[in-house]
């Protein structure tokens, strides 16, 4: 039996952890929601709505990968909101499987590492998850009161469910993410599109996290750039110097994050 440490998210009445089941994949998972300060205040008000990946490190560092180090997500939500920086927005973290993260959150399938279930799990989120938060809470439902992120293979399936569904996501954030996947097959994906779907879309990357991502990331960014994306109105790069990989360096960046996807109206 492991002890239970006190934790000032316990008693927050804005903090929910339900555990949901999908029937297109097959393992449960725990699905966390922070609401804004004025989701309780405003009882007549609706609000946006963020999903983020790998959900167990935004908040509670009980439940984080490396314990104690969390996105910090919840408090930097709360500054921003009560400074009037941002637009009070519900954030919902889906936490990853585990031993099959690699496998939902590729969208395709590499000849060595495998993978390749992002389709499914864009499934769950669009038909099954999105559905129940927007039943559960009051939500502005539509794809530019939407958003969608993650950092490493969380910032890929991001991108991969963002650009095939974007009349249901209508903001991204690419928090460092593993472009490198299956030489790059999102990249190629994304520069073969026809069209410009409306994305307002985050991109960044630590300038520490090796040459090659960097590279990556500077590719993306050319790509977008070519079909008609544009820097400061519906698309921002940024790279963080000397930024490694880790839930501390994508914390100190989730402040602009927010800012830029989810200005104040």
């Amino acid at each position: 039996m492991s002890e239970h440490i006190a934790n000032d998210l316990d008693s927050n009445p804005r903090y929910i952890v339900r555990e949901f089941h999908s029937e297109i994949l097959p393992d449960d998972r725990a699905v966390s929601v922070y609401l804004p300060p004025q989701y309780l205040q405003q009882e007549e008000r609706r609000f946006p709505v963020f999903y983020l990946q790998d959900g167990q490190n935004l908040f509670d560092g009980r439940t984080s990968y490396l314990a104690g180090q969390t996105w910090n997500a919840h408090t930097t939500a709360d500054r921003l909101t009560l400074d009037g920086e941002i637009e009070p927005v519900i954030l919902v973290g889906v936490a990853n499987t585990g031993l099959r993260r690699m496998a939902e959150y590729t969208p395709t399938r590499d000849f060595k590492m495998g993978g390749g279930e992002g389709r499914n799990y864009g499934r769950l989120l669009v038909e099954e998850l999105k559905p129940l938060i927007d039943n559960s809470y009051r939500t502005l439902r539509g794809a530019k009161d939407t958003g969608l992120g993650g950092s490493s293979l969380g910032g890929l399936i991001s991108l991969y469910v963002g650009f095939t569904c974007p009349e249901v996501f209508g903001k991204l954030a690419a928090m460092s993410p593993s472009l490198w996947w299956n030489q790059r097959s999102v990249v190629r994906m994304l520069d073969l599109r026809s069209s410009k779907p409306e994305l307002r879309i985050w991109l960044d990357i630590g300038t520490a996290e090796g040459a090659r991502h960097v590279r990556d990331a500077d590719l993306l960014e050319r790509v977008l750039v070519k079909h008609g994306w544009k820097a400061g109105k519906d698309f921002v790069y940024m790279k963080d110097p000397d930024g490694v990989h880790d839930e501390n360096a994508w914390s100190a960046r989730f402040g602009d994050v927010l800012r830029f996807l989810f200005p104040p109206v």
